[in-house]
């Protein structure tokens, strides 16, 4: 990568001065555009994000007048290699993204290209109505994007592909040129039109006119057919003449989409879904050309690898739990969306006999062995739809170096040949060596086929091109399209000459010159592609090392160099699950922001550049990388939340680590770091040191030294912080606890712990209160000092932690905590830092308040009298509950106080997260991420609703934004508990 210290291009200069949105020529950020979902790399000369459709235009005009080449880019999550390019990079998706029309009536809106699908279908909700080009990558694919590669999703055997859906576009040509492109008359007549863009219009008609015969016979007769250019819109038995179908399906090489009209649809009332078990693949492939006779709106495959891989996610384990009987080596999920509830009833009967006349049985062999589970839950309906979706991402979850690569995944064959090529291709994967995994469309004859392949290895690229050249041998001879769905970027380019002849592709290549004569738009891809095996475009290139560096947490899950580091970070596909705006908690710093330095693929991206060299020395601890990181909140929500297990929080503190040791601390992270250490002095000072809290210039001064914004209040120290006297309480006969007093509580809000005593007491409990072994002050679990990179500080109070709780987990006594931070850094962080079999035995133990009691409540155990307390909780759920799956028991535990109504705020992270928030630099972003959804429902609530959050952090950044007091679960518990003694 050029060296980043140069002064800045001409071009570089000109495009700073005529846009008001972002420029990026630094190696970081050009680094975290030159890759999209597929396995190449290429870096731009340059990124513009524009603020207007006229800068996007703007940006064009500057870098074709020099010389440069354009790529639009939606959300990057091309599987074969579109939207990456040697010269400018657009980004679409941070600005350009809204609703410019509605026609409710007629049923179609004109949005612009960077709109995402799952947003545009939550504004279009209310009107009752969505677009349903439904692709697995909702979340973040634009609309955009979508029209470039002409995607179709996994129910375009009703809805058709977004060429169906697709009424017009606006689009500039390369030369600038705007015109509307949608239906003409082939004369032209009445069209009104620029007289550049009338004179294309005409010619690419009579192009249609003269090769008519031969479309007719080259293309491929089945639904899936989305390569090369869409020449069969321009022929004469094409009724609508629509020029917008010429550029879906272009990948950003013919126009610059500006505007796109849809065709929508009404939403669907009411579904089910019948889980079809089979257990031989075989027979599932073979079984698709009948189920579809019932006129489902989608048959989905998921194979045995899929389903494994699925049961080894903690987000997936419930719904596989639900849907998936047995061990089967395939599943459909067929899903249909009739008028009624009773119509689609009868559908589900009819599956079920037909499976029947197929001679499928539960209580038959093997190849015979199979049955329908029926859904009809809306919720776990969507759990499966999720699950489904997620797809690559579950089969990219494999900690090996070997990934399921995308080259042959979207082939599509007639359905009666799905089962013999299906067969035959995994007999080719064998041949070399090599095994693959399938899934989606089997509806449409369309499966994700993907072999596992190590692409730094030479012997498995050489596979990969054998494997390609025999899977698209096969793909002609079934009639099929070696291009199904994902479009043809780099990965299938090459190869249109041998599935459409070579008088097709001179006519893509006269339609290329036609619009762009100078080459300018995203060159190289459709026309004169470069080999798809070309490793200098590869993610992993030949010479692609990373250095040997020395991880300061245990990384060994994973392959690769620097103790597994290497495969950890590797493990992001790029595929944007983390760049979703809406559910879950991931990422919420990119929802803050919308930039692509800051979601979680960003900072993956950025670190494999720099363990590998790319970034320059010293990229690892440089302050572009803690540019990179600064507004990662290590929520977590990545470890669960990403299918492939990205662990950013992890990561960031390797990289802390190493600034800590290049660069030392700042006073901020000093004080942060040390507290457990002089919290207790700090304590005895209290009046003194709160004075800071209401003496603005001392809130000034400490802004500037520090970094701490003077707009905070610090949580306020106590004089009477939780101390006990006595190692044990409760009765001498009860079952043995283990009560963690962390620092957060036990020197700002030792109410909280007071109340979790009262309450684990009053269940009949022996609760113990450890001094520490060494008799010194109290214990930490170091989560402070983790972030500030000071690990060998962090294991040293985790030692002590270890040395005083492990008597009582070696009995197998629970060990309780409070605050989700602290307490859950010893299901996680402890392991990373030392896997002795007495951190696992604490680490095994290890519970919040909520979890220890929700289990015994399961149990039979739980013998608390509870008091009504009438009215409502609203609850807001910390990061690492959710991440941990521990937020569930929350809810469970207050809904055990009678009269208590709990409503759980669908909120991402509250923003503070520990000293995130009070930050100077952060404040801004820190209110922004609140105000996403917590604040706002906070406000909303009555005076007498009681607002619930377990982290000490939330509650402060509730107090500080909405000015309310939030309770810890164990107060309302403790506050049930008191009222019904006081009745007695």
């Amino acid at each position: 990568m050029p060296n980043a210290k140069a002064g800045p291009s001409r071009l570089e200069q000109k495009l700073r001065a005529e846009i008001t949105g972002n420029v990026f020529f630094d190696r970081f950020n050009r680094g975290r555009y030159a890759t999209d979902a597929s396995f190449y790399q290429v870096i731009p000369a340059g990124v513009v994000v524009p603020r207007t459709m006229d800068e996007a235009l703007l940006a064009l005009a500057i870098a074709r007048d020099d010389g440069r080449i354009v790529t639009p880019r939606g959300g990057g999550t091309s599987q074969c290699g579109q939207t990456v390019n040697a010269g400018i990079v657009v980004d679409f998706s941070k600005h350009l993204n809204r609703i410019v029309s509605l026609d409710v009536e007629a049923r179609t809106c004109v949005v612009e290209p960077g709109i995402v699908l799952d947003d545009l279908n939550r504004q279009l909700r209310k009107h009752g109505l969505w677009f349903p080009v439904d692709v697995s990558t909702a979340s973040r694919a634009t609309i955009g994007g979508m029209a470039g590669n002409n995607s179709c999703g996994g129910r375009s055997l009703r809805y058709g592909t977004m060429r169906d859906n697709t009424i017009a576009i606006d689009a500039a040509l390369a030369d600038g040129t705007l015109a509307h492109f949608g239906e003409v008359p082939r004369d032209l007549g009445d069209v009104s039109a620029p007289d550049g863009a009338r004179a294309l219009f005409r010619d690419m008609l009579a192009l249609g006119e003269r090769e008519a015969a031969e479309i007719a016979d080259k293309f491929p007769k089945v639904q899936r057919r989305v390569g090369g250019y869409n020449l069969d819109a321009l022929t004469p038995r094409n009724a609508a003449n629509n020029m917008a179908h010429l550029l879906v399906g272009s990948e950003g090489t013919l126009a610059f989409s500006t505007r796109i009209e849809l065709k929508l649809w009404p939403l669907i009332r009411t579904k089910v879904l019948g889980v079809c078990h089979f257990g031989s693949f075989y027979q599932a492939m073979d079984a698709a050309q009948h189920l579809v006779k019932l006129k489902p709106i989608a048959v989905e495959l998921v194979d045995r690898t899929m389903i494994g891989l699925g049961r080894d996610i903690a987000m997936f384990q419930p719904v596989i739990a639900a849907a998936v009987r047995g061990d089967p080596d395939a599943i459909l999920v067929v899903e249909f969306a009739e008028e009624t509830a009773d119509d689609n009833l009868a559908k589900l009967k009819q599956l079920s006999e037909l499976m029947g006349d197929l001679g499928f049985s539960w209580s038959n062999e093997i190849s015979k062995w199979g049955g329908v589970v029926e859904i009809s839950d809306p919720a776990l309906q969507t759990a499966v739809a999720d699950f489904r979706a997620a797809g690559l991402n579950v089969m990219m979850s494999m900690k090996e170096a070997g990934k399921p690569v995308s080259f042959v995944e979207d082939c599509a064959v007639p359905l009666p040949h799905l089962a013999d090529y299906t067969a035959r291709l995994n007999e080719v994967f064998a041949r070399h060596g090599t095994r693959g995994t399938m899934y989606a469309h089997a509806s449409e004859g369309c499966l994700h086929v993907r072999p596992v392949l190590n692409l730094k290895l030479e012997k498995d690229v050489k596979a990969m091109r054998a494997i390609a050249e025999e899977a698209f041998a096969m793909v002609r001879e079934y009639k099929g399209s070696h291009s199904g769905e994902h479009g043809d970027g780099i990965v299938r380019s090459e190869f249109h000459e041998q599935m459409f002849g070579s008088r097709i592709v001179a006519d893509f290549r006269e339609v290329k010159q036609r619009f762009d004569p100078a080459n300018v738009l995203n060159p190289g891809r459709i026309v004169d592609p470069p080999r798809m095996d070309d490793r200098s475009l590869f993610r992993y290139p030949p010479d692609y090392r990373v250095d040997d560096i020395k991880p300061v947490l245990d990384w060994s899950a994973y392959p690769g160099a620097a103790g597994g580091f290497q495969g950890a970070v590797e493990m992001c596909n790029n595929n944007g699950a983390c760049r979703k705006l809406d559910g879950g908690v991931m990422c919420p710093s990119y929802r803050a922001t919308r930039d692509e330095k800051d979601v979680t693929r960003g900072r993956a991206n950025t670190l494999r550049l720099a363990i590998s060299g790319q970034l320059g020395p010293g990229a690892l601890s440089s302050d572009e990388m803690m540019e990179t990181l600064k507004l990662c909140v290590s929520c977590k929500a990545c470890r669960r939340e990403c299918p492939t297990g990205v662990d950013m929080a992890k990561m960031k503190i390797e990289v802390l680590a190493a600034r800590a040791t290049t660069h030392g601390l700042t006073l901020r992270d000093r004080l942060v770091a040390y507290l457990p250490r002089y919290a207790d002095m700090a304590a005895r000072l209290a009046p003194l040191v709160n004075l800071r809290n209401h003496v603005a210039p001392l809130r000034a001064l400490m802004e500037r030294v520090a970094g701490i914004s003077a707009r905070r209040k610090l949580p306020a120290f106590r004089t009477d912080t939780f101390r006990v006297d006595a190692d044990a309480f409760g009765p001498a006969d009860g079952r043995e606890v283990v009560l963690f007093g962390d620092t957060f509580n036990r020197v700002y809000e030792r109410e909280n712990l007071d109340a979790a005593l009262r309450v684990l007491i009053a269940g009949g409990y022996r609760v113990y209160v450890p001094k520490p072994a060494d008799g010194g002050r109290a214990l930490c679990c170091g989560r402070t000092f983790l972030s500030a990179g000071l690990i060998d500080e962090a294991k040293s109070e985790l030692q002590r932690l270890v040395e005083t709780y492990a008597p009582f987990a070696s009995r197998g006594v629970p060990i309780i905590g409070l605050e989700p931070s602290c307490l859950l850094t010893l299901r996680d962080e402890l392991l990373s830092l030392r896997n002795d079999a007495t951190a696992k035995t604490i680490s095994a133990h290890a519970l919040l308040l909520e979890e220890f009691l929700a289990r015994e409540a399961e149990s039979g155990r739980l013998a608390l009298p509870l008091a009504p307390l009438p009215g409502k909780a609203l609850l807001h759920g910390h990061c690492h509950q959710k991440s941990f799956a521990a937020f569930k028991p929350v809810e469970q535990v207050l809904r055990l106080i009678p009269e208590l109504e709990v409503e759980t705020i669908e909120s991402s992270c509250c923003g503070m997260a520990g000293a995130f928030g009070y930050g100077a630099e952060t404040y801004e972003v820190s209110l922004r991420m609140a105000e996403a959804s917590l604040l706002p429902a906070v406000r909303k609530a009555d005076a007498a609703t009681f607002i619930v959050a377990d982290g000490t952090s939330c509650r402060h950044q509730i107090q500080d934004g909405a000015n309310r007091g939030a309770v810890h679960a164990a107060q309302l518990l403790a506050m049930s508990l008191e009222r019904a003694q006081a009745s007695t």
